[in-house]
């Protein structure tokens, strides 16, 4: 897929990962539309790039729409990079035996993995309806964790969600391959974003030394280089793809 002269949406591009992702796809020659929340900085993430900015929630129909729309005015949408979610921390159990609240569990997977579905479903929909372009229609990326195969403890709604984008991906590139739309996913590992950067340093050294090689956390202009290679890859379709530097992580 060509990414000059389209146009393209990233979700939660107001920053990290999605802002590297846009930044790329700006330079590259798309016209892109950054959908993040209205509390984000995205507004300002968009000017900064040339970019225009829609408010939105990605679980809302309306307002994924109201993005799209805003897309599909500034060419043939051909490129959608999901990068919005959350963590959060839960136990099972807590301190004191009792279960863990079953709102923050659905809260999560709602915006994780219902928002991804949301985001999918939209966006082909549009897709489908473009003329083809080297034999394609369209690309959307999600976006997993290396937690969708080991999940620490404490991440069990993060982790279930992000296996559950890993469970979708090769079944969505299946179910869209008559409509010519490839459908892929980056499982990152420990990356240098505005997450972790509320951790102490000494917290972020050690989760960059615990990565094989490099020794380091991830660049988000690495994770937005493999994503552009994806969109530009034609026969890249129905893989989660790994971007740890070899981690595999414990269960603490």
């Amino acid at each position: 897929m060509q990414i000059k002269n389209t146009s393209s949406i990233v979700t939660g591009g107001a920053s990290g990962l999605g802002f590297a992702t846009a930044t790329r796809l700006a330079r590259a020659g798309s016209k892109v539309v950054i959908l993040d929340l209205p509390t984000s900085d995205g507004r300002a993430a968009a000017e900064s790039i040339g970019a225009t900015f829609v408010a939105g929630d990605v679980t809302d129909e309306a307002q994924v729409n109201a993005a799209l729309d805003v897309a599909d005015g500034l060419g043939a949408l051909r490129v959608v990079m999901h990068c919005a979610g959350r963590g959060g921390a839960l136990r099972i159990l807590d301190k004191d035996g009792q279960p863990g609240s079953l709102e923050h569990y659905e809260n999560i997977v709602r915006i994780n993995l219902v928002g991804s579905f949301n985001v999918l479903r939209l966006a082909a929909a549009r897709m489908a309806k473009l003329e083809e372009a080297e034999g394609e229609r369209g690309v959307v990326i999600l976006t997993a964790s290396i937690a969708a195969f080991e999940g620490q403890i404490g991440q069990i709604p993060y982790a279930s969600s992000k296996a559950g984008i890993v469970g979708m991906t090769l079944v969505a590139a299946r179910d869209l391959a008559t409509r010519r739309i490839r459908v892929n996913t980056i499982a990152p590992g420990v990356f240098d974003t505005p997450i972790l950067a509320k951790l102490p340093e000494k917290v972020k050294s050690a989760l960059g030394e615990a990565v094989p090689n490099p020794s380091r956390l991830g660049r988000p202009d690495e994770f937005a280089q493999l994503a552009l290679h994806i969109i530009e890859n034609p026969m890249l379709n129905g893989e989660t793809i790994r971007l740890d530097g070899a981690l595999r992580m414990g269960p603490r």
